[in-house]
């Protein structure tokens, strides 16, 4: 995998660079456009920097991650993965493939296929159609058609999963541009993600 810097439209430097990888070129924040602390990556930053607003943000993804609900925190956190990498924020799909690989037993198999195509990902029906109505949402709420939501309740999805998954898609396209918006600090060793998300699956996302 490679780093290069990246040139604005405008030939003036850019806060990102590019990361080459195996699922292509993506673009990675290089120096925060605010003073976050710098010794915190992503969405963490941003947290210390405004507790305030943290600990609501927080309790949201601990309530859509891990609260009680039909969906497995493992497909929950897959559609959150999902979305993230439909947007190209690497801080949100790396830690968030990570707390879905480690609610399967540390596999990583099944989410890194959901983002290459859900379409051929090994899931269930049920599954699969609530990613296409992630999908949706991600390219925007008017997306998601009556077609969609019945074949999710075709599939055997209830009102509540539809509802949730709706949620967490938009929770995760609002996540993203939070940590992109403000260039926080992105790292790209897949290891330090590992462990971000084995932490996330353990423990959640709520400051106890």
């Amino acid at each position: 995998m490679g780093i290069g810097p990246r040139q604005k439209d405008n030939g003036g430097p850019s806060r990102f660079t590019l990361l080459a990888g195996a699922e292509g070129v993506t673009t990675i924040p290089a120096v925060p456009h605010i003073a976050l602390p710098a010794d915190l990556p992503g969405i963490t930053s941003a947290f210390a920097f405004r507790p305030e607003t943290a600990k609501p943000l927080r309790e949201l993804a601990e309530t859509l991650l891990r609260g009680p609900n039909t969906l497995t925190s493992a497909e929950r956190e897959t559609i959150a993965a999902f979305v993230s990498s439909r947007n190209d924020c690497h801080f949100c799909q790396a830690s968030h493939s990570a707390a879905a690989a480690h609610h399967m037993d540390g596999s990583y198999e099944l989410v890194e296929a959901v983002k290459r195509d859900v379409a051929s990902a090994p899931l269930t029906p049920k599954l699969r159609s609530l990613l296409t109505i992630a999908g949706r949402v991600q390219e925007g709420g008017k997306q998601v058609t009556t077609a969609d939501v019945d074949a999710a309740r075709a599939a055997g999805a209830t009102d509540v999963e539809i509802h949730d998954t709706v949620l967490i898609a938009a929770a995760f396209c609002m996540f993203n541009r939070y940590v992109d918006g403000l260039a926080t600090l992105t790292p790209t060793d897949p290891a330090v993600y590992d462990q971000m998300g084995q932490r996330m699956a353990r423990d959640g996302y709520v400051r106890r």
